[in-house]
């Protein structure tokens, strides 16, 4: 078999798990109840119970979907991820940078006293003991799927004392979504969902949140039979026999990182293989990267706005 050869592991790993693209399995829904002394008890994604004293007034977001939705909640963030996908919003560009979900900046949250730290599960893990080290609190979350994103909001919004607008939130998010399936295409669409970080080209599979926004969209996943890679189980490597075997009607790219970049090495692995040439998506043109404000990361309250334009692609 020609497998597109994986190159510059440690590259990806650390792209995927900056990007938030790649996290953890589902878990149970949030819960939450009060304390004695008055301060209330969450359970996050990772089953973990988390009691804060009271509402947090300084809070530090690890990936840009949290910030996305801390904002909109009316939430005061104090530290931020790198905008490597695009910033949700312009509000937040003053905000520090404390780094990412793969690379915690202990030292720089620490001058910042957040009273909790939004995390990843199960990427931050392994930072809880010296997150809570600086007297903070650690909420850790997943987006693997919209599902993933409304429960997001509605933790976030119980943690802040906002619930009423969380459920307005996601109230709108569904007309957004009901609204996104009016304009999705009659006829199923085959589709090879592509993450590109320059030199490396995986399929996102069915359980990664790009699976499961290429489903809301109405297209098929041509890699939904795919292996998995048993370090990323979102994503499969890429075989030219089998993409060729599947003939995907569209190719679509995603990336948190230079898109310019990521679609000329894309374009120059296909023609350096003749077997790719051989595609009506490639000869046609079907190619098509997506924006990585959207895509590149969770999309957070933004969800509706990504399956609506992957319904567009999908469409044309």
């Amino acid at each position: 078999m020609n497998t597109i050869a994986l190159r510059c592991k440690g590259i990806l790993a650390v792209a995927l798990i900056a990007s938030g693209i790649l996290t953890g399995c589902s878990a149970s829904a949030t819960t939450s109840g009060s304390t004695n002394d008055g301060g209330h008890t969450f359970v996050d994604f990772a089953e973990r119970k988390v009691v804060l004293p009271s509402i947090p007034e300084r809070i530090v977001a690890l990936g840009n979907g949290e910030v996305d939705i801390v904002t909109a909640l009316g939430g005061n963030l104090v530290g931020r991820p790198d905008n490597n996908g695009g910033l949700p919003n312009d509000t937040v560009k003053d905000v520090p940078i404390v780094g990412s979900v793969h690379t915690v900046d202990l030292e720089r949250i620490a001058s910042l006293q957040p009273d909790v730290v939004l995390g990843n599960y199960p990427i931050n893990i392994n930072d809880v003991p010296q997150l809570e080290s600086i007297g903070s609190k650690v909420v850790l979350t997943h987006a693997n799927s919209v599902a993933d994103i409304k429960r997001q909001i509605q933790l976030f919004g119980e943690i802040l004392h906002q619930e009423s607008k969380a459920t307005e939130i996601i109230n709108q998010m569904d007309k957004e979504l009901d609204a996104a399936k009016l304009i999705l295409p009659k006829d199923k669409q085959r589709v090879l969902f592509v993450y590109g970080a320059p030199g490396t080209y995986l399929a996102a599979l069915p359980n990664s949140l790009a699976g499961d926004l290429l489903e809301a969209a109405g297209g098929v996943n041509v890699a939904a039979e795919y292996p998995r890679m048993q370090n990323f189980p979102q994503y499969a490597q890429l075989n030219t026999e089998r993409v060729v075997e599947a003939s995907p009607d569209i190719i679509l790219i995603m990336t948190h990182g230079s898109s310019e970049k990521v679609e000329q090495g894309f374009i120059h692995e296909m023609e350096g293989n003749p077997a790719w040439s051989s595609l009506a998506a490639v000869r046609e043109g079907r190619i098509h990267v997506l924006p990585a404000e959207l895509f590149g990361t969770n999309p957070g309250t933004k969800v509706a706005q990504a399956i609506k334009h992957l319904g567009e692609l999908l469409a044309s």
